[in-house]
């Protein structure tokens, strides 16, 4: 087997009310994990780490993106999405980032969603139970603020020392009672171009 996975996990969640407000429509969160080896752990500093990346990097994913496809039901009715990896304290962050920051890893999720906009993300190192966060944006619509959301999690059991969680998150759907805006009408404001918006 190219990657050793200990166990996986599937969240789901439904916002109805928000502000003491019933949502319209409601928000629903998916996120799927991958609790797995990390397949440099007990190697001392690995100067080349493709060949567990290529080894590693589609198997997961594949697994997590029909993970999160079967729950939403479509790639078709996700609208916002994003990735992250933690990795356990005898890993180092290189070894999150490695297994996340491919297109090895994420094309089976942007394909299979028809997205645009690169997966937003984090890597970071913790112990077991540390958060787990996946920040989301919309897939083809970066500037869109109401598809700006974070899913927040945590694996009792994961990661170990040796161990590394790999994440994908969806959304369908907005904040429910967003109200700030876009990134367009702010650089419409300031009379700023949206392909320059540092004005640079």
């Amino acid at each position: 087997m190219s990657v050793q996975i200990r166990k996986t996990l599937l969240q789901v969640e439904t916002t109805l009310i928000e502000g003491g407000k019933s949502a319209a429509i409601p928000l629903k969160l998916f996120s799927a994990f991958a609790v797995v080896k990390n397949p440099w752990a007990g190697k001392g500093f690995v100067d080349d780490l493709k060949p567990e990346i290529h080894a590693a990097g589609p198997v997961l994913g594949e697994l997590l993106t029909k993970m999160i496809i079967d729950a939403v039901s479509s790639g078709e009715a996700v609208e916002a999405y994003g990735k992250a990896a933690v990795v356990g304290l005898d890993g180092e962050i290189e070894h999150a980032s490695a297994l996340i920051h491919t297109l090895r890893f994420g094309n089976h999720y942007r394909n299979a969603v028809g997205a645009k906009s690169y997966l937003a993300f984090t890597n970071t190192r913790g112990p077991a139970n540390a958060p787990i966060m996946i920040p989301l944006m919309d897939k083809n619509d970066e500037g869109r603020r109401s598809h700006y959301l974070t899913i927040q999690a945590a694996i009792p059991d994961a990661p170990a020392a040796d161990e590394i969680v790999v994440a994908l998150g969806a959304s369908v759907g907005g904040r429910p009672h967003h109200r700030i805006g876009d990134r367009y009408q702010d650089l419409k404001d300031l009379g700023q171009d949206v392909s320059n918006p540092a004005g640079v």
